[in-house]
């Protein structure tokens, strides 16, 4: 049947401003990373991004080499665009990145402006649209120099295949570089992407604190650890997640360790009548430097119980004192 939005839509959450900027994010977005590749059903991703919206998110987070193969979630989501979300274009925020391995050749991946704009070409080709609204660089090129990857972006702007210029996996220096060197451009720098949860807590050694003296926004991925902080593996390793597959995490990262400091976490969600993933939404959310969190979600039941994060109280200073022994940096391997 033809897809209709439901009418409450922006009824349901939060929207923050990113940094000094005109535009706003809700306060949980939706990446797909992991869940929309050719390896899913597009009905299963249909049924997920649909819903998404209709519950008012209006973010969908994507990059060039996601899937899998790398660019089929750009496809898939181009597909359902197509089918069902053409009518809301003005009503979605969606952006992509480049800036990982991509395509055989010396010119495939990392930060020269003849990778960044093809990919851009590329990506909007597989999405089947003429701009994104953000474009990222998606990490720092150690051998390019950042006025030309910024100079990338910034064309991106000026040429009206992108709204907006973005960066992830950027450190303090990088990011203050980045955003003079748009700066130059005539061309702000928006939004940074950082991962950032419990048991990653790099950016709060100066990137939080950057982001905020220079008024970008910032959405934080891995916000739940790669499914370590849900309730998914208290319990052992399920058949099917990414643990038993080695998909990002492994066996080993369910360590005794873990164990003691997300079975203690979880105690606290349900203090507060929440699952631990919703928990650990709220924590990353309680920095006033972090615009938005994105959620990967493998099922609509997945993605609502994440969204109903925003449905409880702040968490007060005595429940982050509380959190504080168990959101231990570092805790777990192979995530990022």
């Amino acid at each position: 049947m033809p897809y209709t939005a439901a009418d409450d839509r922006y009824t349901r959450l939060e929207y923050a401003r990113v940094g000094r900027s005109g535009l706003k994010l809700p306060r949980i977005s939706l990446g797909l990373w992991n869940n929309f590749g050719h390896d899913r059903p597009l009905t299963t991703q249909r049924e997920i991004v649909l819903r998404a919206f209709d519950l008012g998110v209006t973010h969908f987070d994507l990059a060039n080499n996601y899937g899998p193969p790398p660019g089929s979630a750009e496809e898939n989501f181009g597909r359902i665009l197509a089918s069902d979300l053409r009518p809301y274009r003005d009503e979605l925020i969606i952006s992509s990145k480049a800036g990982y391995n991509m395509w055989d050749g010396p010119y495939g991946e990392w930060g020269s402006r003849k990778y960044l704009l093809s990919s851009l070409d590329q990506s909007l080709t597989r999405l089947g649209l003429d701009y994104v609204d953000i474009f990222y660089h998606h990490r720092p090129d150690p051998e390019t120099p950042v006025e030309e990857s910024m100079g990338a972006l910034a064309h991106a702007v000026r040429s009206g295949k992108a709204l907006y210029a973005g960066i992830s996996n950027y450190g303090p220096d990088d990011t203050r570089r980045a955003y003079e060197a748009l700066a130059a451009e005539g061309v702000p720098l928006l939004i940074h992407q950082p991962s950032y949860s419990m048991f990653n807590r790099l950016p709060e050694e100066g990137l939080l604190d950057t982001i905020a003296e220079l008024g970008i926004g910032s959405i934080v991925f891995s916000p739940l650890a790669q499914g370590l902080l849900t309730n998914r593996y208290l319990g052992g390793i399920p058949e099917g997640s990414r643990a038993s597959e080695g998909r990002w995490i492994d066996a080993e990262t369910i360590s005794e360790t873990y164990l003691e400091r997300a079975r203690a976490l979880d105690a606290i969600a349900q203090e507060r009548g929440q699952s631990l993933a919703q928990l650990a939404l709220l924590w990353v959310l309680r920095q006033p430097a972090v615009t938005s969190a994105l959620i990967g979600a493998s099922s609509v039941t997945q993605l609502e119980d994440n969204l109903g994060a925003l449905d409880a109280a702040p968490l007060t200073s005595e429940e982050i004192a509380a959190i504080e022994p168990f959101a231990v940096h570092g805790t777990g391997s192979r995530w990022r």
